[in-house]
């Protein structure tokens, strides 16, 4: 019963977390339309936000997990790049139409002594124009996904695979995009 109550608790808690983490009330998903606006991009360049110092100040057990900011974006990249999918270089980047950039946010809080609610966010942005205005040029997310839970810092590395998960439903969206 106890347990029962711990994961109820805890899920509650997740939730919250990402509610007040500031997620947008309206943004792109993986859906049809989403997935429409990958179409004829080049590749991507990944940028992977810094972990955050309630994580960080358990260096040990990161190094553990292997989880790192440096460690996230080559393991990005390197699914990508097996996948099909170009890594733009920053200067790549900075040349390509659009500046497609695939970013990754890995948000946490410790919510109880060695507890971590996290939320792993994979968004797709790029510069668009808008439709009343079209001189005005705008860095937008048209395809994102995200994947909100808790662990034990024992367990840091389910942060790491969900990761791969998010970025292979991204691999996925991306070939579908490309055969229409």
């Amino acid at each position: 019963m106890l347990k029962c109550k711990f994961a109820l608790c805890s899920l509650i808690i997740a939730i919250a977390f990402a509610w007040f983490a500031g997620l947008p009330p309206a943004s792109a998903q993986d859906s049809e339309l989403s997935r429409k606006t990958l179409a004829g991009l080049p590749g991507v360049y990944v940028l992977v936000e810094e972990l955050q110092p309630n994580i960080t100040k358990y260096d040990r057990y990161l190094k553990k997990a292997g989880l790192s900011r440096a460690r996230l974006k080559e393991n990005v990249e390197k699914r990508l790049r097996a996948g099909g999918i170009r890594t733009l270089s920053r200067e790549e980047w900075l040349k390509t139409r659009g500046q497609p950039v695939l970013y990754l946010n890995v948000n946490s809080h410790e919510n109880e002594k060695y507890w971590f609610a996290y939320d792993v966010t994979l968004e797709l942005q790029q510069v668009v124009c808008m439709e009343a205005r079209p001189s005005v040029r705008a860095l937008a997310d048209t395809w994102s996904l995200n994947s909100t839970g808790v662990v034990h810092i024992g367990n840091l590395d389910g942060i790491y695979r969900e990761t791969e998960r998010l970025v292979d439903r991204f691999i996925a969206a991306w070939r579908t995009a490309d055969q229409k």
